[in-house]
């Protein structure tokens, strides 16, 4: 019996500056597959360089992106990556080996998920392990996704994979905080206009996230890098409060909040 073969799916736009990284890594892969939505950057060429087939998908959501690439696969398992991340060879031999011996009702492999962040992996403060489940049998998983994540959904049995997928989380502080910038809007407006209440309980529990972050989880262990996550997961929960309340502000109200005066 011949081994089942195993491909990669990734979706990408502007990811030059580490994208490389990830298809340095996959010389295992019996075939790679890069959706690609408009980059200008030269990411379609260096991925066509490295062996990979490249298509173009105008932007259409992250689920609705990696459904396609997922789609657009022809081998038995597909391994569903972002250009930031890249995998170890210890996960890579392990795979291998786990879609070698998966009985017939297993259709999905989830693995921790190990991120390295202003220089350094971090292992404490909540974002390790990370599980994640990435590799599916072809044809029983789907992606969908809510507000914020999108989230492969498997139509059978997973099993537990051992070895780390490598992330290679935000390009600088600068960028986590686009992103939580980014993130506590779709919160605030989820939720909807909130009384002033509601930020002062969010100072209480953003008080409490960074104790959970860098006492409870350990994330003093990892250093600088460690307390920087903790003030910054400890400034989302606020940021997410406070908006929720500013949508509840008329716009006149709004400009008297910002020092604006409209006379």
């Amino acid at each position: 019996m011949s081994k089942p073969s195993i491909g990669i799916a990734v979706i990408a736009k502007n990811e030059i500056d580490r994208i490389g990284e990830l298809l340095n890594s996959i010389g295992f892969a019996d075939e790679v597959v890069v959706v690609d939505s408009g980059s200008t950057d030269g990411t379609p060429a260096l991925c066509r360089e490295k062996g990979a087939r490249v298509i173009h998908q105008d932007w259409q959501g992250y689920a609705a992106q990696k459904q396609f690439a997922l789609e657009a696969m022809n081998t038995d398992w597909i391994l569903n990556l972002d250009a930031d991340e890249a995998v170890s060879e210890a996960l890579a031999l392990e795979m291998r080996q786990a879609i070698s011996d998966a009985d017939t009702d297993v259709a999905g492999f989830s693995m921790p998920r190990l991120s390295q962040y202003l220089g350094r992996w971090i292992g404490h403060g909540g974002w390790f392990p990370d599980r994640k489940v990435r590799l599916v049998r072809r044809g029983q998983g789907r992606w969908s996704q809510d507000a914020l994540h999108e989230q492969l959904r498997i139509d059978g049995r997973t099993e537990q994979l051992k070895q780390p997928l490598l992330h290679y989380v935000y390009r600088s502080i600068s960028d986590q905080l686009a992103t939580i910038d980014r993130f506590s809007n779709v919160y605030a407006e989820e939720r909807g206009p909130k009384s002033g209440w509601f930020v002062i309980a969010g100072a209480f529990h953003a008080a409490g996230k960074f104790v959970e972050c860098y006492v409870w989880k350990k994330g003093m262990l990892d250093g600088l890098p460690g307390l920087i996550i903790a003030m910054n997961s400890s400034w989302y929960i606020f940021l997410k409060h406070s908006k929720a309340w500013e949508m509840s502000l008329t716009p006149a109200e709004s400009r008297q909040s910002s020092g604006v005066d409209s006379g």
